[in-house]
């Protein structure tokens, strides 16, 4: 069997204090999962949860120089808690999910707002707003096997040294593991999918030359220079 095309490197991500990779298939975020965020993007309360994907090609591993994305001039960071997953899996309990979970990093739900904004107003998808080049940057992966599964601890963003997200994980409208039973009712989980957990209060727009600095207690750290348009 031959390929038409050479194939692409698999997008991966590296495991911290290892020299493996951790292969990615799919990337679903979900939306609004912060009472403060939630508010700030004009949400009430506790929503039902809802999802969007990101392409695996659009991962920044280890983050670095990430470029400032063509046609937007609304260019915002939304810091996630990134869940690796590694057991196939449907209908899934809350109560079992831990057991599907690899383990975790922090991430960046980099987001064209102004785009996104046209999606809602005219009912259209966020694709465009969302899912982009370079559009995830991601940490190493912490293996659950040696940090446990975070529920609680500090979640914190700054831009330029000034902090700009500081919440919880405990803050989250829906946990981890609500999260996958709820979306293994819709997908069937499949080793080297990841979630993007949400983002809490504090969204803002970065510019060419802003250097962010995201982590999550216990998990990691990430570290993103926004580079020039290409």
């Amino acid at each position: 069997m031959t390929y038409a095309i050479d194939l692409w490197t698999a997008p991966a991500l590296p495991i911290a204090g290892t020299s493996e990779l951790f292969p990615v298939r799919r990337v679903f975020c979900v939306g609004r999962n912060y009472v403060e965020h939630q508010k700030e993007m004009g949400g009430d309360g506790r929503e039902q949860p809802f999802f969007f994907i990101k392409s695996a090609h659009a991962l920044v591993p280890q983050g670095g120089s990430v470029h400032y994305p063509p046609k937007t001039a609304n260019y915002h960071y939304e810091t996630e808690m990134v869940v690796a997953i590694a057991r196939r899996g449907r209908r899934i309990a809350a109560r079992n999910a831990n057991e599907h979970i690899f383990g975790y990093a922090v991430g960046l739900d980099m987001t064209r707002r102004d785009l996104q904004q046209i999606g809602k107003d005219k009912g259209r998808p966020w694709d465009f707003g969302k899912d982009f080049d370079e559009a995830a940057p991601c940490g190493a992966l912490a293996p659950a096997a040696r940090i446990g599964h975070p529920a609680k601890g500090a979640i914190w963003l700054t831009v330029n040294g000034k902090e700009r997200q500081r919440a919880d994980l405990a803050d989250m409208i829906w946990s981890v593991p609500e999260q996958i039973e709820y979306l293994s009712q819709y997908y069937t989980l499949e080793p080297g999918d990841l979630i993007f957990s949400g983002t809490p209060a504090g969204v803002g727009p970065v510019n060419p030359g802003d250097q962010l600095h995201a982590g999550i207690d216990g998990v990691g750290e990430l570290k993103v220079t926004i580079a020039p348009p290409l």
